[in-house]
């Protein structure tokens, strides 16, 4: 069940609100766990049975550390778990593929294992919960609920952020809701759902069209246009389902960290990384690199480890060669940077810096994009020299409202422009009012906006739903 789907805003939804208010305290977990299992039942009860069998297992070994009796052993027996199981349903078939193509046979489909839906996420979760619990045993003692409450809560469970234990645990046994905090979250997952619906799905169309299309009939300008609106698809895409994400935790009086930090205004790698899917990006930091020397070792190790994590980071993302270059690419320019051209970068205009970043990022989204390496390279190609008798230009994909929503999908992943969705403060005065009560209307009409757009369309993809 997709957040932006009709089901879900019409159905769902009001029916957990409703649910959730009229509860007593004691019974408010217990609402948020039936609905959050009822959310991820819809695709598939083998999935569900999977998911929980999982938690049960993560639970069981998480009690054995609480018990602080051979701990550290317990860690390493529940982190070996949940990586074979995350080997298994997504990384089985890239291994025999790559171990059959060595011996130069072809896979007859004879073994093929369904991807259950969010298993990079919820496995990341309970890595989390296992480490933090062992790292510091202050935090309260595990109990079944909880731990199946903290993996499966619906606005987090299939495609994040990844949300570590440490920082909702308090909240998932107390918690204060208000009139305030709720439309907070409603103001941050209506922008969230503009953000997927409106722009993304629009840049998604355009990027579909040109880089599934015949690249012999790809211009210059077409070329561009594509990874340009596969740029923007991605980012609003995963921003505005985190928005949703964090506003629907609102609702229910849970804040969640940022995911995002306009990432798009980088003027490093390293500083889009600080920026872009946060909490994968720190998750790595604190649960791999760190734990392999951080910055405590020699300056090879610290290559080394970049390196890793950044060959790990693109394959958590998907079981494809394709995928591993993105990260190994990312991963070298990080290297770079480190080794001085982070100083250099220093000394030249703000704007080259930004130029250079947003340069690297885009030509990294096409092996991305497009996961047969030899395809990537060819529409690189196309980037650089026209295609002699090509009639596809970028204006073949082009109308005027696809031209409108592109240059506001720029403008809002350039401007800084959602400090107020953070904001609980109501503003006093006839000015601020005003301003109030434009934003009010804005978000109606946005949200209306979507409703129709999604009643007249079935296009609805979402990019992180396949990791």
């Amino acid at each position: 069940m997709l957040f932006s789907s009709l089901v879900f805003l019409f159905y769902f939804l009001p029916a957990v609100l409703i649910t959730y208010y009229l509860s007593p305290r004691n019974g408010k977990n217990i609402v948020l766990l039936i609905f959050s299992l009822l959310f991820y039942a819809w695709s598939g009860t083998g999935l569900t049975l999977l998911l929980i069998t999982s938690v049960t297992i993560n639970f069981v070994i998480a009690k054995q550390i609480n018990k602080q009796k051979q701990a550290k052993k317990w860690l390493i027996t529940g982190i070996i778990f949940n990586i074979l199981l995350l080997v298994f349903f997504k990384y089985t078939g890239f291994l025999i593929d790559n171990i059959l193509g060595v011996f130069q046979k072809e896979n007859s489909g004879w073994f093929k294992v369904a991807l259950p839906l969010g298993i990079s996420f919820y496995t990341f979760h309970q890595i989390s919960m296992l480490r933090d619990i062992y790292r510091d045993p202050q935090l309260p003692k595990v109990n079944y609920p909880r731990t199946l409450l903290y993996v499966v809560f619906f606005p987090q469970l299939v495609a994040g952020p990844i949300v570590r234990y440490k920082d909702i645990v308090y909240q998932l046994i107390e918690r204060k809701e208000s009139i305030q905090q709720l439309a907070l979250g409603i103001k941050r997952f209506i922008v969230g759902l503009f953000k997927k619906v409106i722009i993304a799905n629009t840049m998604a169309a355009i990027a579909d069209s040109i880089m599934d299309s015949d690249q012999a009939t790809l211009t210059t300008s077409a070329a561009w246009l594509g990874i340009l609106a596969y740029t923007l698809q991605i980012y609003f895409d995963f921003s505005g389902y985190s928005d949703m994400a964090i506003g629907l935790s609102r609702m229910f009086g849970i804040r969640l960290l940022e995911n995002f930090e306009f990432p798009y205004i980088a003027t490093s790698i390293k500083d889009f990384w600080r920026r872009w899917h946060i909490s994968l990006s720190t998750w790595f930091r604190d649960y791999v690199y760190i734990p392999l020397g951080g910055n405590r070792v020699s300056k090879t190790r610290i290559y080394i480890n970049l390196f890793l994590v950044f060959v790990l980071t693109g394959f958590w993302h998907g079981a494809s060669w394709s995928f591993i270059f993105w990260g190994v690419f990312h991963g070298f320019f990080l290297i770079v940077e480190r080794l001085g051209f982070d100083k250099a970068l220093e000394r030249v205009p703000l704007i080259l810096r930004w130029a250079y970043t947003l340069f690297i990022v885009m030509i990294g989204w096409i092996f991305f994009r497009i996961e047969v390496f030899s395809d990537a390279c060819s529409y690189i190609g196309h980037l650089f020299s026209s295609q002699s008798g090509a009639i596809k230009t970028a204006l073949y994909y082009l109308d005027n409202e696809r031209i409108t929503i592109l240059f506001l999908a720029i403008i809002m992943s350039l401007l800084p422009f959602n400090n107020w969705l953070k904001t609980t403060e109501t503003p006093s005065g006839i000015g601020n009012q005003t301003i109030l009560l434009a934003r009010t209307l804005l978000l109606i009409t946005a949200f209306l906006y979507c409703v129709m757009e999604l009643t007249s369309s079935s296009y609805n993809p979402f990019i992180y739903f396949n990791f």
